[in-house]
């Protein structure tokens, strides 16, 4: 076999064509893992939304909180289900919540939907992962906010000790919370009875969420709620509620491989023409190696072993490069919008995890064998003397 140098050394004496060729394999790798990252954060985001000891209950077909409504009666009802837990005070860990989707205007002079969660201060027990990282919580009835992380600064007045103009009023903001990068992060909290008044809505609820008591059967507790006549209402656990809507990014995940694909295979041309290229201008020198003896496979793989550290560097230059946008992106733009089912805004932190570095990596290493294969085996195949006397 040829040794490994000899390998690596011809990438070196030729520096302006491999420095080319690992440029073009960078750049598939950076729109690839940025792309694939933006679509893994957004599935991230949602993943690490809710709790499973929760259960959320909607009216039946609704398929997100914004297209239900809870009359008052069944909330009052549903607090009091066996296998509902209790605080230390024994009061029920139900959380009857209104949601709304106002528009909120950006510094730019755009606007975006956000999504306005009205709760009462139960919710903090039940949504356990949102902690008041600055400020405090609301007052109820005295026109107070708080804020998720994500719409904190993204927003006209979305400050703490601003004051913030959504629906028919101003509200006074007085917190910031986080909630595990969730996309509750993504919310603007308020009074439920303020926000239903400030709404309109004759339905004071649109949803509740019932924290379910130790050792309690959930899906026991879903059915009860399914199955009361009084009231057109079904129950399923909080996770599963938002595992449906990481669904919409499925899609995204189509558009990564198309975009991987069709860019893969460019840069596979190129690095076949940058093989191509170098099998022609070294016929002599692999002439040689064939009359002093080196096998047609120690050929092959010799080249095979370029056409691959080409791809890794490709992939070590783009994989970096992908890492630092990421986080430039996220700190530039505040984050990075989406629209979810509750037709408001998810603002998602831009991440570049190891699987979608994973991802890069083996898109690199199939460009590299890809573009080597064919220039490989062309060298390979030259005879000796034929080689020697074209050179």
């Amino acid at each position: 076999m040829l040794p490994l140098r000899y390998s690596l050394g011809n990438l070196l004496v030729r520096r302006t064509r491999t420095a080319l060729t690992v440029s073009v394999v960078a750049l598939v790798v950076v729109a690839t893992t940025l792309f694939g990252g933006l679509v893994s954060s957004l599935k991230r985001t949602f993943a690490t939304s809710g709790n499973p000891r929760n259960l959320i209950v909607l009216r039946k077909g609704a398929t997100n909180d914004g297209s239900s409504a809870v009359p008052l009666e069944a909330y009052q009802s549903l607090r009091f289900f066996e296998g509902v837990a209790r605080d230390a005070q024994g009061q029920p860990l139900a959380s009857a919540e209104l949601v709304v989707q106002p528009f909120f205007h950006t510094p730019a002079g755009g606007r975006e939907n956000v999504l306005v969660r009205g709760v009462e201060p139960v919710a903090l027990a039940v949504h356990d992962e949102v902690k008041i990282t600055e400020g405090r919580m609301f007052e109820p009835s005295s026109g107070e906010v708080i804020l998720g992380r994500g719409v904190a600064g993204r927003y006209v007045g979305a400050a703490l000790g601003s004051t913030l103009k959504f629906g028919h009023g101003t509200w006074k903001v007085v917190g910031i919370f986080d909630a595990d990068r969730s996309s509750l992060e993504s919310e603007v909290w308020a009074d439920v009875r303020e926000l239903a008044n400030d709404a309109k809505r004759s339905v004071p609820y649109s949803g509740v969420r019932l924290r379910a008591a130790e050792g309690a059967d959930l899906d026991a507790l879903a059915r009860r709620i399914g199955d009361d006549p009084r009231w057109a209402l079904e129950a399923s656990r909080e996770t599963d509620y938002y595992a449906k809507q990481a669904e919409s990014a499925n899609v995204f995940y189509v558009i990564v491989f198309g975009l991987a694909a069709l860019a893969g295979i460019g840069a596979a041309f190129g690095a076949t023409n940058t093989l191509y290229a170098a099998v022609q201008s070294r016929r002599a020198e692999i002439g040689t190696l064939r009359a002093l003896g080196f096998s047609r496979a120690a050929i092959l793989i010799s080249f095979l072993i370029e056409s691959l550290a080409i791809a890794l560097a490709g992939f070590a230059v783009g994989s970096a490069i992908a890492a630092g946008l990421a986080r430039l992106l996220s700190w530039w733009l505040g984050g990075i919008a989406f629209g979810s089912q509750t037709f408001s805004t998810n603002v998602v932190q831009l991440r570049v995890g190891l699987g979608d570095l994973g991802f890069g990596l083996a898109l690199a290493l199939a460009i590299g064998l890809l573009g080597g294969l064919a220039p490989a085996s062309r060298a390979a195949r030259l005879r000796p003397v034929e080689a020697l006397r074209k050179a």
